[in-house]
């Protein structure tokens, strides 16, 4: 089977080398950059250059393969998928775009094309469990989610380093985070209602809430939040950035030149957030559902703390997010599910069968969440 991943990143390239450990799949990956081309030659990946920007460049890097994986920045992210849909192609992306994925749902129907979207860590797994749990408990009463990717080394001034597309990151920070209280749908700022969390082999992290549920907000569940994590006093500083307009997209005129406060804040930004060589981070999340079977209240958690692969020097990032996409690829190629049109992981997760491969795949790689059970 040929396998094309769009985008060559620290992600792209993490599922890309899985894929292609596979005899079964002869995988490509398809870049603008040429450092990333270079780099994904010299791991003995197969590579090609296009911009990922056009769409019927797009159309052209698919032409030839059976199956493709997204993986381009989120602002790209819509297009793409829907230049992958026109192109008549099955596909498992994890742009996670800003834009409703339901809106290509009629073109992946008409074109009987499997499209499974927002396919990584969270947005991914968070989906994926509580799919399942909808379709195991009579009713689910609440859903929280709390994550985060964060370096090991604590680094001033502001601890952080992105280990997926950086520009995704300030967008976490400035798009309005939806969330549901008593059934009622609520919006708030990003980066607000500041909390402390206690997680095992970590200590004490800050959780604050973000636009991550998405898809899951058209679930039956009524009380229902997503917060990221990260060091203590991290929120405060990324606030202060957003407030005094350093993430404002409106040109300003400064010495006869008009430029966008946000591309000057990501120059500087992210020159600090790169995760540099024998730089190590890890991936901690905590998934808690509650809701009522057989008459009986119970409380599910999900625990996952993932760290940094030294072996083949791959970001935990890039592996919890990574390595769920491919799972599903593989599930896909097989022929474990076959849902044409936009499927959310929650969808994926009502299927037992789905479900269990998926989180099988996951922990062959070492990606292992431990549930408890508690009334």
């Amino acid at each position: 089977m040929k396998i094309v991943v769009l985008g060559g990143g620290r992600v792209g390239g993490a599922m890309a080398r899985d894929l292609a450990r596979d005899p079964r799949f002869e995988v490509t990956v398809v870049d603008a950059s040429e450092e990333a081309l270079r780099r994904l030659g010299e791991s003995g990946l197969r590579a090609e250059r296009a911009d990922l920007a056009d769409p019927a460049a797009v159309g052209r890097a698919v032409r030839a393969h059976d199956l493709v994986v997204g993986a381009v920045p989120g602002f790209l992210g819509f297009a793409t998928l829907k230049a992958v849909l026109e192109a008549d192609k099955d596909v498992v992306d994890i742009s996670f775009f800003n834009e409703d994925p339901f809106l290509l749902d009629g073109l992946a129907r008409e074109r009987g094309r499997i499209a499974i979207v927002d396919c990584g860590v969270a947005p991914g797994c968070s989906n994926l469990i509580l799919g399942r749990m909808a379709a195991e408990l009579d009713r689910v009463d609440s859903f929280a989610c709390y994550v985060g990717g964060l370096p090991v080394v604590r680094t001033w001034p502001f601890e952080l380093k992105a280990v997926f597309s950086p520009i995704d990151v300030i967008a976490e920070y400035t798009r309005p985070a939806r969330f549901k209280r008593f059934g009622e749908m609520v919006i708030l700022p990003a980066l607000t209602e500041v909390e402390p969390v206690d997680f095992p082999g970590v200590g004490t992290l800050e959780a604050f809430n973000t636009d991550g549920l998405r898809t899951l907000l058209r679930m039956d569940v009524p009380s229902m939040v997503e917060k990221t994590l990260r060091y203590p006093g991290h929120a405060e500083k990324m606030r202060m950035l957003r407030e005094t307009g350093f993430f404002g997209t409106e040109p300003l005129e400064t010495g006869g030149v008009r430029v966008r406060p946000l591309d000057v804040t990501a120059k500087l930004l992210f020159a600090s957030w790169q995760l540099g060589p024998g730089e190590e981070d890890f991936t901690v999340m905590r998934i808690v559902v509650e809701g009522e079977k057989g008459g009986r209240r119970a409380r599910h958690t999900w625990d996952l703390l993932d760290r940094f692969d030294r072996q083949t020097g791959t970001t935990s990032m890039a592996r919890t997010t990574g390595y769920t996409c491919t799972a599903a690829v593989r599930m896909v190629a097989a022929g474990l599910y076959d849902h044409k049109g936009i499927s959310p992981p929650e969808l994926v997760g009502r299927d037992a069968g789905a479900y269990a491969f998926m989180m099988s795949e996951l922990a062959a790689r070492g990606v292992v969440f431990r549930e408890t059970v508690a009334d």
